[in-house]
C-alpha cells in the first residue's frame, strides 16, 4: 500500500470515529443547556410562588388592620359614625329597631325595650338580622350552629335552629 492510501484509510477511520464523538459532545452540551433552562424555570416558579405568598400575607395584614381601625370602642359613644353599614342610623326610634346593614325594622310593642336573657328565645321574626362582621364589635366568631343577631341595641348569640339565646351583649350602640 502506498502512503496515499494509508493516509486515506487513517483519515476515513478518524472521520468515522470522530463524527459520533463530536455529535455526542454536542448532545452533552444540549443536555446541559436543557438542565440549566429547567433549573431557571424552577427558580422562576419558586420566586413567583414566594411573591404570591407575600402578597397574600400583606393583604391579610391589611384586612386585620382595617378591622382593628373600625372596632367597637365602648369609651367612644360615636364609634359607629363614618361606617357604611350605619349610614342610615339616626338614633333610637319608637317601635323600631336598627340593624346595621339592614336599616330600621318595625318591632311588636311587647318586644320594644325587651331585656334579653340567656336561656330565653328570640322570636323567629327577628332571627334574620345577622351580625355581618363580629370583629367590629370586638366579638369572636360564633361557634358552629350559633349566630350573632341584632336585637335592638343588643347583640345576642342564638342557636340557629331553635332561637335559644346563648349569650347577650347589651347596649352595643
Amino acid at each position: 500500500m502506498n502512503r496515499f492510501t494509508k493516509a486515506a484509510l487513517v483519515a476515513l477511520a478518524l472521520t468515522t470515529t470522530a463524527a459520533p464523538l463530536a455529535a455526542q459532545a454536542q448532545n452533552r452540551g444540549d443536555r446541559q443547556d436543557r438542565r440549566e433552562w429547567r433549573q431557571d424555570n424552577r427558580n422562576d416558579r419558586r420566586e413567583w410562588r414566594q411573591d404570591n405568598r407575600n402578597d397574600r400575607r400583606e393583604w391579610r395584614q391589611d384586612r386585620r388592620d382595617d378591622r382593628r381601625d373600625h372596632r367597637y370602642d365602648r369609651n367612644n359613644r360615636n364609634w359607629y359614625q363614618g361606617r357604611s353599614d350605619f349610614r342610615d342610623y339616626r338614633g333610637a326610634r319608637q317601635n323600631y329597631w336598627y340593624a346595621p346593614g339592614y336599616g330600621y325594622y318595625r318591632v311588636e310593642p311587647r318586644y320594644y325595650g325587651q331585656r334579653w336573657a340567656r336561656g330565653g328565645y328570640l322570636p323567629s321574626a327577628y332571627r334574620g338580622y345577622y351580625v355581618r362582621d363580629p370583629y367590629v364589635y370586638g366579638l369572636r366568631p360564633a361557634p358552629y350552629g350559633y349566630r350573632y343577631v341584632h336585637a335592638g341595641s343588643d347583640i345576642v348569640m342564638i342557636a340557629v335552629t331553635t332561637g335559644l339565646i346563648a349569650s347577650v351583649f347589651a347596649n352595643m350602640y
